[in-house]
């Protein structure tokens, strides 16, 4: 789970959110060089279900919210390797003044990213009321599959805050599954429960291969 990739402003009001290019870099290196194989969720998801065999140490690398740096930083690093990411993209953020346009989103689907939604303005979901609820799960689904033409078959809770109302709203949406920010390895008993493995700023090389272990 990432955040944004970029070298940290002085006054970030959330510095751990961020990753540095450069550690990134040596991340996407060392997944490489131990083995590892960047999917999409969905081809997770297939392959769970009958649809093929997850190859050897797969890994989905998930970035939330929707920044410009997964555009000017991210992607090109993936693209060295012929690798997806999957975008959790919060609506709003492609909306006009937003960080990311729909065209720079497309080129991302291009490079064989999954875009998924992570609500319409990234509310907290436990505390709406039945409508508002509806528009932040399935009113995202709806905005990303008309500006994207993409499938957008997952949901990420934002700030990982979700209760049972939530993930019955998330399913009646028709998403096939949900991530977390619950910290541990997803699991296909737990489709709308997916955890994740949070990289921060400070983490050390050694820190993110421990990441990577059961």
């Amino acid at each position: 789970m990432y955040h944004l990739v970029a070298v940290t402003p002085h006054d970030a009001p959330y510095p751990d959110l961020y990753v540095s290019p450069m550690a990134f870099a040596d991340q996407l290196r060392y997944l490489k060089t131990h083995g590892y194989h960047p999917l999409t969720l969905r081809r997770v998801y297939d392959c769970w279900h009958g649809a093929g065999e997850l190859p050897d140490k797969p890994v989905v690398l998930s970035f939330d919210d929707g920044y410009l740096c997964d555009y000017t930083i991210v992607a090109p690093l993936l693209a060295d390797y012929r690798w997806p990411g999957v975008l959790n993209l919060t609506a709003r953020t492609i909306s006009p003044g937003g960080d990311l346009t729909p065209d720079q989103v497309k080129v991302l689907l291009r490079l064989g990213w999954e875009i998924d939604a992570h609500s319409m303005d990234h509310a907290d979901l436990t505390t709406l009321t039945a409508g508002q609820l509806e528009t932040e799960v399935s009113g995202a689904r709806t905005v990303l599959r008309t500006q994207l033409h993409a499938p957008v078959d997952f949901f990420c809770y934002p700030s990982g805050r979700y209760d049972d109302t939530v993930v019955a709203e998330v399913q009646a949406a028709g998403y096939l599954g949900a991530t977390t920010t619950v910290a541990g390895l997803a699991t296909p008993d737990q489709p709308f429960e997916l955890r994740r493995q949070r990289v921060d700023s400070q983490m050390t090389l050694d820190a993110f291969g421990a990441l990577l272990s059961p």
